[in-house]
């Protein structure tokens, strides 16, 4: 099969795409042939080195997490799913870039997206659920969520307003109209962000999701009151400091099924800001490295 590998830690100069043996799936697992695949920060972080010690990998690497795709082989064990189906899924930290991945959490991809949007839902949807479980029941309750207009921030605007939450989101202007038709009410970030929220939201703010690590870790913990209503995806570094709920995604084929509800109820859209073909995916990499995108970074295979 095609893929894309990198044969040593560094910049977006070492991916190339090459033969490789085709992967197996093992018991409870699926393969999948790949129609597109997700690029996220967690990929070029792994692939230049930055996370060796957090996530190592064993070299020559395949770039990715997160795939749509039609299901041609299942391991022991596997249960309601055919050869055949749309599925989207999550397999290892790598081995996602490529014509055929194994995935241990997947669930059935809505008709409602296209083959980019469910590329780039699973790892956005299971990470933004992660940051919105530990604040506890949503209804009724004011949200806000620092970073909304990325690839996470935009996922859980969708799931928080589905959930019965009233949700502000921080972006740059440029994004606010986008927030707005997500079901959010958008502000800058940044200084005077209290001050905003206290015109926007006169009953106060009940909770907060940090999805962006810009150092308001502690602005949003005094904004709600409370350390314990505060959760993050982003800052490992100052969430146990500042006491607050640090959310890791994990590869849960329930949540993923959540999110494909949502997605036939019209309720969920992954948002995709660009799109390129497997032959560029250096220039995937280097986009999203560049930070500030709207929505998903998408690669077709």
């Amino acid at each position: 099969m095609r893929a894309v590998r990198y044969h040593e830690y560094g910049g977006v100069e070492t991916l190339v795409v090459e033969e490789v043996p085709d992967p197996h799936p093992g018991p409870g697992e699926i393969r999948v042939r790949v129609t597109a695949a997700g690029v996220n920060p967690v990929d070029w972080k792994v692939r230049s080195g930055a996370v060796r010690e957090v996530f190592p990998v064993d070299l020559p690497a395949i770039p990715g997490r997160e795939v749509v795709g039609v299901v041609d082989g299942m391991g022991e064990g596997v249960r309601g799913v055919s050869v055949g189906d749309r599925v989207f899924g999550l397999g290892g930290i790598t081995g996602a870039t490529a014509e055929l991945v194994v995935l241990s959490a997947w669930a059935h991809a809505p008709a409602t997206w296209t083959d980019e949007e469910a590329a780039g839902a699973a790892l956005a949807s299971v990470t933004a659920m992660g940051g919105l479980e530990v604040l506890g029941p949503l209804q009724g309750r004011t949200l806000l969520i620092e970073g909304a207009a990325g690839g996470v921030g935009s996922a859980a605007v969708e799931i928080a307003v589905a959930r019965g939450a009233t949700v502000i989101g921080t972006a740059g202007e440029r994004n606010h109209a986008f927030l707005t038709s997500l079901g959010a009410v958008p502000t800058t970030y940044g200084t005077g962000l209290a001050e905003r929220l206290a015109t926007l939201a006169p009953d106060g703010v009940d909770i907060a999701l940090d999805t962006a690590a810009s150092g308001s870790l502690a602005d949003l913990v005094a904004i709600v009151g409370d350390p314990a209503r505060v959760s993050t995806i982003a800052d490992s570094l100052n969430a146990p400091l500042l006491g607050v709920r640090l959310a890791h995604a994990v590869n849960d084929s329930t949540l993923l099924a959540e999110a494909a509800e949502l997605g036939r109820q019209g309720r969920y859209t992954p948002r995709i800001e660009r799109t390129y073909p497997i032959e560029r995916i250096a220039d995937a990499h280097a986009h999203s490295e560049r930070g500030h995108t709207r929505g998903k970074v998408v690669v077709r295979i």
